[in-house]
């Protein structure tokens, strides 16, 4: 029986635990954005990639990102497919002091909250059934790919890009998705939609922001210095990314917004992720205050284009996503990570365009294949819900139930 170090298998099951419970946070967070009759049709989407993710993960998923290298470093094999060869004993290759089983259960999390993010975009327009195909199509096209090239050993790994614990794998990819989503899908009939209920969406971000600490500090994969440095980070960003966006907001239409301190957070969240544990506190600190700026008038710029996308998931998301990347190329320190690099202000701009081309490549794809996705998808079944179902609300029309009692909200 091999033994394995209790601190670390002890911390990444935590960390594990943490990002499972961002996904029902953002379903909060999500369903007190929506229209009062869209609520369960919105948090549904989120809570139903936890068990078809789950199966997903254990029949291919995991293998197909961590196993393996095929087409030229792309994806991964199917050698670990139902966890094939895996046993109590198999200890995790990157890190010898927990058992794969471990890294298995905290990189599942990873893949059922990041098909979950892009519901946002096209809330109360989708079908269910669509979306589940959709859900099992976007993991094996962009997913995976994207988990496999950056942390699977694979093409992006080799090229030397980085990315602590999202930035591109999750955000990026989600972001330009729900981009390619509202496009295909166009907008609703009734766009005067305010949010049903902003405690909800409060409760939301206290998830997402909690479980966040695992989500970044857990993506160190070891208890040491780097995964309090990933930690502090998070906190750091996050922080100054919502007052950022409260200032600008308070000076702009001249009211403190808790909706706009709340989105400013978990744009700085975003936006840190993949830098987390290879910069210093004051970058990650000018990280989180270019956050909540430039998420802010993403936000703004998506609006005057006429993208209706509902709760905002490419300008947080999305551009948080590559932000981040982008200025990981920029602030990474070898001084904070001997693991990580030097970025663009210690003398390496090669790593700043590598980060660049990859952030672009990684849009481009993530935009085309899901446009292309829905597409098909819509061969076979609808994607887009009929304007009498859009206007009783999905809740009603397609599955049966209601949030709140008649009266109640």
């Amino acid at each position: 029986m091999a033994t394995f170090d209790t601190g670390t298998t002890g911390f990444m099951l935590l960390a594990t635990s943490l990002v499972m419970l961002m996904t029902p946070g953002l379903a909060f967070f999500y369903g007190g954005l929506a229209g009062k009759k869209n609520i369960l049709g919105i948090m549904i989407q989120s809570f139903v990639s936890m068990g078809i993710t789950t199966i997903m993960w254990y029949l291919c998923g995991y293998s197909l990102c961590f196993s393996g290298d095929a087409l030229g470093g792309i994806i991964g094999n199917l050698d670990k497919a139902c966890l094939h060869g895996v046993d109590l004993n198999t200890p995790f290759p990157g890190n010898t002091k927990m058992p794969e089983f471990v890294f298995f259960a905290y990189q599942m999390m990873f893949a059922i909250i990041t098909p979950a993010l892009i519901t946002g975009a096209f809330v109360n327009r989708i079908t269910f059934k669509s979306y589940l195909v959709f859900l099992v199509m976007w993991q094996v096209l962009v997913y995976y790919p994207f988990a496999h090239m950056v942390w699977g050993g694979g093409l992006l790994a080799k090229w030397g890009v980085l990315d602590f614990a999202g930035g591109i794998v999750v955000h990026a990819t989600a972001g330009f998705a729900a981009l390619a989503s509202v496009i295909y899908v166009g907008k609703r009939k009734d766009t005067d939609s305010p949010p049903n209920s902003i405690p909800l969406i409060a409760i939301g971000t206290g998830l997402l922001w909690f479980g966040w600490y695992g989500f970044n500090a857990g993506s160190e994969l070891d208890v040491d210095a780097v995964t309090g440095l990933a930690f502090v980070n998070t906190d750091v960003a996050a922080s100054f990314a919502a007052i950022t966006w409260l200032a600008i907001e308070w000076t702009l239409v001249k009211k403190p917004k808790f909706v706009g301190l709340l989105t400013g957070a978990v744009a700085g969240l975003a936006t840190i992720t993949p830098a987390a544990g290879y910069v210093t506190l004051p970058s990650a600190i000018m990280i989180g205050i270019a956050s909540g700026i430039v998420c802010y008038v993403a936000v703004h710029f998506k609006n005057k284009r006429g993208w209706d996308d509902a709760l905002d998931v490419w300008g947080v998301h999305g551009i948080g996503g590559c932000l981040g990347t982008i200025l990981l190329g920029v602030f990474a320190t070898k001084t904070m990570n001997a693991h990580g690099a030097d970025g663009l202000m210690y003398g390496n701009p090669t790593f700043f365009v590598h980060q660049l081309i990859a952030v672009v490549g990684t849009c481009i794809y993530g935009f085309v294949f899901t446009y292309g996705m829905l597409t098909v998808i819509n061969l076979f079944t609808p994607v887009k819900v009929g304007e009498e179902d859009e206007e009783k609300g999905l809740d009603a029309a397609l599955h049966g139930e209601q949030a709140y009692d008649a009266g109640v909200i």
